[in-house]
């Protein structure tokens, strides 16, 4: 497809019929002020919580749009997609309501989650790949094989077309907006929001945010073409993609002021602080857009943060809670040589009720070693108030003769 073809596309995107097709399937998920992050961040914070919409995520926006606008013989021969989640559960959703049969080809490292939630809706799950590069091209041959109408995840003008109907929700409700970060995976959503947002009012800034392990659209925007990475890496499995889509590319560097990336800490602890400020349950990728909030060189301006979808299994909860605490500095983990005598664990514990640090663990293992005759391993975890206060912690110890390991 050429640049002058895509251009002639997104020039007939109406985003406002779009958001009449969704009206009554779609969550009205409001804006949501954010006293706590506006503090910190020096921005006026505002969540647009997609992670409440129905199916748990803002994809079945696209999805509906898409399957909505097929033709009855499109979706007589059925309807197939390739998904690490969220966008398959959107289709499974919108093809259910339309009465045709759904096949989603799904990563094998898929949250057991996304793929319940999308065997409840009626659909045919195939897993295939450890990522969704080697799902997506697994589905394309599938669709070949068996005729099947194509619903792709982002490369799709309508499913563009749908996305973009959460910018003219944000403007509604907040018409003097001055930015609206924006999750970016192969593009589909950054794209319908930058071009939707900016019919309205030319002047807002779309800022995109990638992770730091899956930055696919920054460096194709970097080179100058649409380049595939060789691996991604992030735990930002809604935005894994190795390839952006040929549409998606041109429309984000046509329409997107900016793109910012994120390491996985930082998506980590932006998770926890959504989760502790607003009670609100976004997946990793969902919390990217509040960690590059974090990253903006602007203060006092209007800021919308996409909480894209929260579709999380309890096990990842666990472990981002737990490493998103210790990258906060909440947990500490530390081992220390004891001389094996009498009243030497009673000190440390005295030391750190001193330091008001909270045990959570401890092991007090005589075999672990090098020398059990003279010394005994003591391994401990605390909460902690940051990293200041892990610092007061370990000086203290030192001060008091004794030699610490960091163990987090």
């Amino acid at each position: 497809m050429t640049c002058k073809e895509i251009e002639m596309m997104v020039e007939k995107l109406d985003f406002k019929a779009a958001k009449d097709r969704l009206n009554g399937v779609t969550n009205p998920t409001r804006l949501i002020y954010s006293e706590s992050f506006t503090k910190k961040i020096g921005n006026n914070i505002y969540l647009k919580p997609e992670n409440l919409q129905v199916t748990g995520a803002f994809k079945i926006r696209g999805a509906y749009n898409k399957i909505a606008k097929m033709s009855e013989e499109e979706k007589e021969k059925g309807i197939i997609t390739a998904s690490a989640g969220n966008h398959a559960q959107g289709v499974a959703y919108s093809a259910k309501e339309a009465g045709a049969k759904a096949t989603i080809v799904m990563p094998t490292t898929t949250p057991l989650i996304k793929v319940e939630g999308t065997r409840k809706y009626g659909a045919e799950v195939v897993l295939h790949g450890k990522n969704f590069d080697e799902a997506f091209h697994k589905s394309i041959e599938i669709s070949k094989e068996n005729n099947l109408a194509y619903v792709h995840p982002f490369d799709d003008i309508d499913v563009i077309e749908g996305q973009g109907t959460i910018a003219i929700e944000i403007l509604k409700e907040q018409p003097d907006m001055d930015i609206i970060i924006v999750p970016i995976g192969g593009g589909g959503l950054v794209s319908g929001i930058a071009v939707a947002a900016k019919q309205i009012n030319p002047n807002i800034k779309i800022i995109g945010v990638e992770p730091e392990g899956a930055k696919s659209m920054t460096c194709s925007i970097e080179d100058g073409h649409i380049i595939c990475l060789d691996t991604v890496d992030t735990i930002a499995d809604g935005v894994a993609v190795k390839e952006p889509g040929e549409t998606t590319y041109e429309i984000v560097r046509d329409y997107v002021d900016e793109i910012i990336s994120v390491s996985d800490y930082e998506i980590m602890e932006s998770f926890i602080e959504i989760m502790e400020n607003h009670k609100l349950m976004a997946e990793s990728s969902g919390a990217m857009s509040i960690a590059a909030a974090k990253k903006l060189k602007v203060w006092n301006k209007k800021v919308a943060c996409i909480i894209s979808g929260g579709n999380i299994d309890m096990v990842t909860i666990s472990s981002m809670v737990q490493k998103g605490l210790i990258s906060k500095g909440r947990l500490f983990g530390f081992t220390v040589l004891l001389p094996d005598r009498p009243g030497e664990l009673l000190n440390i514990a005295r030391i750190l009720a001193d330091e008001g640090a909270n045990v959570v663990e401890v092991s007090h293992d005589q075999f672990k070693t090098v020398d059990r005759l003279t010394d005994v391993v003591l391994q401990v975890q605390v909460e902690s108030n940051g990293h200041e206060h892990i610092e007061k912690i370990v000086d203290r110890l030192y001060q008091e003769g004794y030699k610490v390991k960091v163990t987090n």
